[in-house]
């Protein structure tokens, strides 16, 4: 699975599951189990010269507590434990660590009703802990696993008493699955927007159509079904994923439901786009890609209707359309499987939380400019900030910005996470990485400049931008901000390169327009530029850039950025 080296760690007998994971990739073989902290502390360890590239600490928490279930004690065995697996993390490694189900006979006998709760939430609150304090560990859902099978179908005390293995047939396999999943996500890149038909789709019935059968959307029979599909698409919504309305309705009637129906879960201000009108689907679906100023080949469409679900797969067939469940009990389920193998990511950062505001901003923003005067005047009106913020702290959205944006990307090089993490560490290399935000609001980090400076002459070995500030002028800012640190570190010259690739001809004349010199190509169909920053071009652009605390020597650059 993409050259992926994987662990899986336990203090109880995976060795079944270990044996299933390899018929898919390379996996770790452990020195037994129950030494997991011996294994991840001892740097001379098979572990370490194996090398792997995501970690799976899979823990019973009876078998780490040793049956201790006194609070106080308990506690501590839990910190002392996580205490050491946070000393061992590995920068650029991935490490999912599962969270609790405490399970022993002696509960079913324990007179404290809530004493498994409690104790299970001892590990949870150190896990999230450790989760905050470090972007590279995530929670592996073991407990939800244990729910769905039920502890009668996952646990085996006849196993348990044959070879210390826990787990009965069906949960062993049903956790390889559950591993495979989280490595999968690790390297996908995941979609971004899920498009919605309304009737009979987000709601029961026909909008219009309620003086005489009310649409079924309730907390009661087929109404609850489509109340606890919105349910779980604001789930989804919630952790970054865009929504958009693609409905043959009057949008009169369509909005009077979304607006106030008592039962709706989505109102308007959740969706990032909305097309409800008789227009063929695939045109407004294109459209949409124009206002949000994304491919459509990272949209999913969602539809009842057989005949429009076929028409977008021939029109636009980089749309990833999904079939529809016939019985309304099965649409919650269906966009659960829809979530986990389209828009499923490792973690959820700030970014993707705030991205359907920053995808509504943006679209005011296209009206600001429709309404302007001129070009100039709609870069003025918009008061633009650049901040240039400390890679460090924002370690995730570098790598999704370095894996992820197509368009507005020079080489179009990836980086895994030990290799984010060796860049950011290598004093040969430096990154710069910016925030922008405007009247509208602010489009969190959004671009990234990594220069190698290991020769005489410094080289842009990746220059990335998120679509969703393209055609401001704020590369020529960012570029500029990027020349001038350069040449107050004493280099005269500046490298750049183009790579062009299907998706990123939008960049193929950037270094042409920023006034570089086209020196040769290279492998690939490189392209090979210069510039004497002495003799940088005067460019225009509407900005202000400023510096985030950096280094000691990084000093705070709130000048007024405007040449033309």
């Amino acid at each position: 699975m993409n050259g992926q080296k994987v662990a899986l760690l336990s203090n109880v007998n995976m060795d079944f599951v270990i044996r299933l994971l390899q018929k898919h990739m390379e996996v770790y073989r452990g020195e037994g189990y129950g030494n997991e902290l011996g294994i991840l502390t001892n740097p001379s360890s098979s572990y370490h010269k194996f090398g792997p590239d995501v970690t799976f600490l899979v823990m019973d928490l009876m078998e780490l507590l040793e049956h201790e279930l006194e609070p106080a004690a308990a506690k501590q065995r839990i910190e002392r434990w996580f205490a050491v697996v946070s000393g061992i993390l590995e920068p650029g490694k991935v490490y999912y660590i599962s969270d609790s189900y405490l399970w022993g006979l002696e509960l079913d006998v324990m007179a404290d009703a809530g004493r498994k709760a409690a104790l299970e939430w001892l590990w949870q609150e150190a896990l999230e802990e450790l989760c905050r304090t470090h972007d590279n560990v995530r929670i592996f859902p073991y407990r939800h696993m244990v729910e769905i099978l039920g502890e009668k179908s996952t646990f085996s005390m006849k196993m348990w008493y044959m070879g210390r293995i826990l787990l009965c047939n069906e949960a062993q396999k049903m956790l390889c699955e559950l591993i495979l999943s989280k490595v999968r996500i690790e390297n996908y890149t995941p979609k971004k927007v899920l498009l919605l038909d309304l009737d009979n789709t987000l709601w029961g019935g026909l909008a219009g159509e309620n003086d005489h059968t009310p649409i079924a959307l309730s907390e009661e029979h087929v109404g609850l079904a489509y109340k606890n599909l919105q349910r779980v698409i604001l789930q989804m919504q919630r952790q970054g994923v865009l929504l958009g309305i693609v409905s043959k309705n009057n949008e009169a009637d369509a909005m009077e439901i979304l607006r106030n129906h008592p039962h709706m879960v989505l109102r308007p201000e959740r969706f990032a786009a909305k097309r409800m009108n008789w227009a063929p689907k695939h045109e407004n679906i294109r459209e949409i890609a124009e206002e949000l100023n994304l491919g459509v080949d990272s949209f999913v469409f969602w539809d009842d209707n057989p005949a429009e679900r076929q028409l977008i797969r021939e029109m636009l067939p980089m749309v990833t359309v999904p079939e529809f469940p016939d019985r309304p009990e099965e649409l919650a389920p269906a966009m659960c499987e829809i979530f986990g193998q389209y828009f499923a990511k490792p973690s959820a950062t700030e970014e993707d939380m705030a991205r359907t505001m920053q995808y509504a901003a943006n679209v005011e923003r296209k009206r600001l400019e429709k309404s302007a005067g001129s070009f100039e005047d709609y870069l003025k009106e918009l008061k633009m900030e650049a901040v240039r913020v400390r890679p460090e702290k924002h370690r995730e959205r570098l790598s999704q910005l370095m894996n992820k944006t197509n368009q507005f990307n020079l080489t179009t090089r990836r980086y895994t996470q030990g290799q984010i993490a060796a860049l950011l560490e290598d004093g040969r290399k430096r990154v710069y990485l910016y925030g922008v935000s405007d009247r509208f609001g602010d489009n969190g980090v959004v671009a990234a400049v990594v220069v190698d400076c290991a020769g005489a002459v410094p080289v842009v070995e990746d220059f990335v931008m998120s679509c969703r500030v393209m055609g401001r002028n704020i590369e020529d800012a960012l570029m500029e901000d990027v020349e001038g640190d350069l040449r107050s570190r004493g280099y005269e010259c500046l490298r750049g390169i183009y790579i062009p690739t299907a998706k990123n001809a939008p960049v193929a004349g950037l270094y042409d327009r920023l006034g570089y010199e086209r020196t040769g190509e290279g492998a690939e169909g490189a392209v090979e530029y210069e510039l004497q920053l002495a003799d940088a071009p005067k460019r225009m652009y509407y900005i202000t850039i400023k510096a985030e605390e950096m280094q000691n020597e990084e000093k705070d650059n709130n000048q007024q950025l405007w040449t033309g």
